[in-house]
């Protein structure tokens, strides 16, 4: 460069490219089998769960769609038991199911609805669910013979409904029991000791089901509910098949795994699930449904800037000599 017009600036207009790298995690959704239904109503279906013939593993995991309804409604099988949720990684389903009722009047009894499941397909969650009985003159007994057999029950008891505290299952209008681990059935019996007659005015009704711990919580409200048409949700585990993870491995053909993944034993029953490995995502039951990491998708984003520079002065842009 001259030095003529030294002392002199000039207005030099530079391009300054700003490049800005974000990462979007675009996690697989964990999908259905190809040219399958994927949706029913407002629940996804994963393989190996599905809704048709040739979409499902086996028909322990057939989806019935109820689309006479709007939205459809996704049951269990072929039973009126609502399917709300399908954990792939937990192995387990969220489901409604109904509660029981033994009601009295001034004359006796009046009503009755009793309430069971008998899937033998599927473990009741011994650690996610609690029996629960409501009343002031009640005693739940649930019993199984599925898997285990078992029979464990709760009595709740009160005076009058000022005794009551709500929230409170301590056995004062509201009981709780635990679940045997490895049960694949049960059948809730109520019953009254003095057929409510001394808390008729107030509590006319005994009710007993199986809910997911922590999703009811106790009113005093609830004991002059009739109780009809109340379903409450409960979780199922699921497995593939009854082989542990070693001896499933021993037959590639019927191994439900696929690449990139890892096999593990639940805590709750026999058989194996599968889960993508770490750094995959996406369905670990479909070949290829396990995924790498999710793609780097840079954004580029341009601005200009105004350099003042004396003519005999080099300029160094994003490392460019100009």
């Amino acid at each position: 460069m001259g030095s003529t017009s030294s002392g002199r600036f000039m207005e030099i207009i530079v391009l300054v490219i700003i490049l800005t790298a974000t990462t979007t995690a675009t996690m697989e959704a964990a999908q259905a089998k190809a040219r399958c239904q994927s949706q029913c109503g407002n629940l996804s279906v994963p393989y190996p769960f599905g809704t048709e013939d040739g979409c499902f593993m086996d028909t322990q995991f057939f989806i019935k769609c109820d689309e006479s309804v709007e939205p459809p409604k996704a049951l269990l099988q072929n039973s009126t038991i609502d399917v709300l949720h399908i954990d792939l990684d937990a192995g387990e389903l969220r489901i409604l199911n109904w509660a029981g009722s033994d009601c009295y009047n001034s004359s006796g009894s009046s009503f009755r609805f009793s309430t069971w499941l008998r899937s033998g397909l599927y473990n009741i969650s011994s650690t996610k669910n609690k029996l629960t009985a409501i009343g002031c003159d009640t005693y739940a007994f649930i019993t199984g013979s599925i898997g285990q057999d078992y029979a464990t029950g709760c009595l709740s008891l009160c005076d009058e409904i000022s005794d009551v505290i709500n929230g409170s299952c301590s056995g004062i209008g509201c009981c709780q029991a635990s679940i045997p681990r490895g049960v694949r059935d049960y059948e809730i019996s109520l019953a009254s000791y003095y057929n409510h007659a001394r808390v008729l005015s107030f509590n006319p009704c005994s009710h007993a089901f199986v809910v997911e711990e922590g999703e009811y919580e106790f009113s005093a409200s609830h004991l002059n509910n009739s109780g009809e048409d109340w379903k409450l949700p409960m979780i199922l585990d699921w497995t593939i098949g009854d082989q542990s993870c070693s001896e499933a491995k021993k037959d590639p053909e019927t191994y439900a795994c696929k690449e990139n993944t890892i096999c593990r034993e639940p805590e709750n029953g026999n058989g194996y699930l599968c889960k993508c490995g770490d750094g995959f995502q996406g369905n670990p039951y479909l070949s290829n449904g396990c995924q790498g990491p999710a793609a780097r998708h840079v954004t580029i984003r341009s601005e200009v800037s105004i350099v003042r520079v004396r003519r005999d002065t080099k300029v160094m842009v994003a490392g460019m000599d100009l």
